[in-house]
């Protein structure tokens, strides 16, 4: 089939924003510098508030508007050294790309001279925008990425290491449901009933509000491209469509950050103190500044930043020392933003593959396809060859056996004849060359399950879209197998009526669902019991880290994580898992709510992560929602912590090589970041349902700004 073909003529009206009915840019300039400038002008505009918070964020400076409560961030921020990182990369850009970035952060202070910049989240705050210096978007991006990795993990299981023993750690697999659930997938022309390539997915984060994407479109006579920007980022480096071409990604999972244990020493001679760490060829002299946090309403804090051979400490440790991080992005001064130019102007995959050749952090799964049929899977970023060790736990910094090499892993290529399916899993990943654990294979099965189901020749965007809504619970078997092995007889009638429940239900996590609720409450006093047990108590001890990394740390959140691998192999610790999974039972028939129809929904709510500074934060929106960890439609939540869901997908598409305007999109809350604005969260009712909205690309139906 011939594809549509592209309309990225001239708008009547001439260079500006325009807007379609949900409030959706959509910018059009004469040249690719000058959408940079637009799109900046838009983004300080439209998420102004946004992308200032992610702003001070980068430069340590949030305790500055926020307080106290902050600091914790600030002083990793400053440790890690992510502005210095951000201003080295910037540096580094070739000369194209530099003046790009340079463009759009003209438009970011050309808002803030026209007066755009202001809004109530800053008069709440008592805050004031300022200029943004020219590497101010790499700090952005770098920001929503620095912890997206793998490093955390290594502290916990650093931390059960010391308390329950070296062979506990796999005890904890996450190869389970950890901070992740974005799915990605594409269909070969030979599929479709269009008989050109569709691509869908929806990328997990965290619910920020304002959300993390925003639906834009960046057209000019050089490309005319639509997909999801980071506000305070230019480009569109993770979800587009060209006209020609369509990409996606996942987070590949790849371990690619490396924590060291220092043993640092101070030194005082003749020329002055210095610190030293102890590397492999003995000590060396770190690089030591001071700093000073400026904190709202209370005292400023003074944080001494320490970057050894191998990268900045970050952390204290337990055993007295320190923790240093290195990553890619800071050993090599780059992030990757050279490959967005050229992304916007691709058309073929070949040219998409070719701009991902440039890219550092974070390491991606991209699925990619044009118009000419072409389909391919592929990892992108940087993943450094070392001792394996090192993805484990965290390395001795004095032994040359941890040292990078210098070199990095060659990535996987494919090309697709059928299905291309990425669900942070190990074969989407690249397996074991590239990291130690991935998500499981649940989501990864379950939409080639739906794919496969279909007729041949025959899926379409509709097809794509209800994919996305899919709450069967990928590891619900293992739990009626759980079930299954209670002795019945051994139960109070209340705990035997909600077994049945159970066993009558068809594993899917829907709002209305009865007994969707009573599996959750179960599931949630099983990993309550698990934690608690007697074998995991060493688990509560104080980790020696820093506060930042608690959310990583905590014993009943990794309990529910890990669930899977400890149902299975609990009884190496000790624990009868049969006999706690009864008790968990009781534990349930003794909530009233159970045994009179409470639903899923009630339990499962939307809770938006915010920082609307005072009044303006209690106005976030909530809903009921379906899915849950383990579903396509993975609405992430704590089990035995808290059932509502901080994580989901934050953003949902399919795009369609035939014909462009058949492609759809939507966000869980508006295109705009103001509060009190029609558009902030106009978009949540259709992304409740499993909607999405149509993408408009036809100039004359949009409206232009007015100056």
């Amino acid at each position: 089939m011939t594809p549509a073909p592209t309309h990225n003529s001239a708008p009547a009206g001439g260079p500006g924003t325009y807007r379609d009915s949900w409030g959706i840019p959509h910018l059009w300039a004469d040249s690719a510098d000058e959408v940079a400038y637009l799109q900046g002008m838009n983004a300080a505009t439209d998420r102004s508030w946004q992308i200032e918070l992610e702003r001070w964020r980068s430069e340590g400076r949030t305790a500055e508007v926020l307080g106290p409560d902050v600091v914790v961030w600030d002083r990793f921020a400053r440790q890690a050294r992510l502005d210095d990182t951000a201003r080295r990369c910037f540096e580094n850009l070739d000369d194209d790309t530099q003046r790009w970035c340079g463009r759009y952060v003209a438009g970011v202070n050309q808002a803030l001279a026209d007066g755009l910049r202001g809004g109530p989240e800053f008069n709440e705050s008592g805050s004031t925008p300022e200029p943004w210096n020219p590497w101010t978007p790499l700090g952005v991006f770098l920001v929503h990425h620095i912890l997206f990795s793998t490093f955390p993990n290594k502290l916990f299981r650093a931390h059960v290491a010391r308390t329950l023993g070296d062979e506990a750690v796999s005890l904890f697999s996450i190869e389970a449901p950890v901070w992740s659930g974005s799915n990605a997938w594409a269909a070969h022309g030979s599929t479709t009933a269009s008989g050109l390539p569709l691509i869908a997915g929806d990328p997990h984060r965290l619910m920020e509000l304002p959300g993390v994407y925003q639906q834009v479109r960046l057209a000019c006579p050089e490309f005319d491209a639509i997909g999801f920007a980071f506000p305070g980022v230019p480009g569109l480096p993770h979800f587009a469509h060209t006209g020609h071409t369509a990409w996606a990604i996942t987070n590949a999972m790849a371990d690619y950050q490396d924590l060291f244990e220092e043993e640092l020493r101070r030194v005082t001679d003749a020329d002055g103190e210095r610190v030293e760490a102890r590397g492999a060829e003995g000590w060396e002299t770190a690089v030591v500044s001071t700093e000073t946090i400026t904190v709202r309403d209370g005292e400023a804090v003074t944080v001494q930043v320490i970057e050894t051979d191998r990268g900045s400490v970050i952390s204290e440790a337990p055993d007295g020392d320190a923790l240093s991080l290195r990553f890619p992005a800071r050993v090599e001064g780059r992030l990757g933003f050279e490959a967005l130019l050229p992304l916007l102007r691709s058309r073929s995959v070949s040219e998409v593959e070719v701009a991902f050749d440039a890219w550092v952090e974070p390491v991606n799964s991209v699925v990619a396809a044009d118009d000419s049929g072409t389909v391919r899977h592929f990892v992108a970023g940087l993943v450094p060859q070392r001792n394996p060790a090192n993805r484990r736990l965290p390395a001795p910094a004095f032994s040359a056996r941890h040292e990078w090499d210098g070199q990095y892993v060659i990535l996987p290529r494919t090309e697709i004849h059928q299905f291309a399916v990425s669900a942070n899993d190990r074969a989407a990943g690249g397996g074991d060359a590239v990291a130690m654990e991935f998500a499981p294979a649940h989501r990864a099965l379950r939409i080639r399950e739906l794919l496969e189901s279909a007729p041949a020749g025959t899926l379409s965007v509709d097809d794509m879209q209800a994919i996305h809504t899919d709450t069967l619970l990928g590891p619900w078997p293992l739990f009626r197998s759980l079930l299954e092995g209670i002795d019945a007889d051994d139960l109070s009638s209340e705990a035997k009526e909600l077994r049945s429940l159970l066993f009558e239900w068809d594993g899917r996590m829907d709002a209305g669902s009865h007994r969707a609720a009573v599996f959750s409450a179960w599931r949630g006093a099983l990993v309550q019991r698990l934690a608690r047990h007697a074998a995991l108590a060493p688990l509560n001890e104080p980790t020696g880290y820093s506060p930042l990394f608690g959310p990583w740390l905590s014993v009943v959140s990794r309990v529910g994580f890990a669930l899977e691998t400890l149902l299975g192999r609990g009884s190496e610790l000790g624990i009868s898992v049969g006999v706690e999974a009864a008790a968990g039972l009781e534990d349930v028939a003794l909530e009233e709510a159970m045994l009179n129809g409470s639903t899923w929904g009630d339990r499962h709510k939307l809770l938006p992560v915010h920082v609307l500074p005072g009044a303006l934060g209690s106005s976030a929106p909530t809903s009921d929602l379906s899915g849950d960890t383990g579903c396509i439609l993975c609405t992430e939540s704590l089990p035995g912590v808290d059932d509502r869901s901080f994580r989901g997908p934050v953003a949902r598409y399919v795009w369609d090589l035939s014909d462009r305007r058949n492609s759809r999109w939507i966000v869980p809350f508006g295109a705009l970041g103001t509060p009190d604005h029609q558009h902030f969260a106009d978009q949540l009712p259709l992304w409740t349902a499993g909607q999405l909205a149509p993408v408009v690309t036809d100039w004359s139906a949009l409206v232009k700004d007015i100056p």
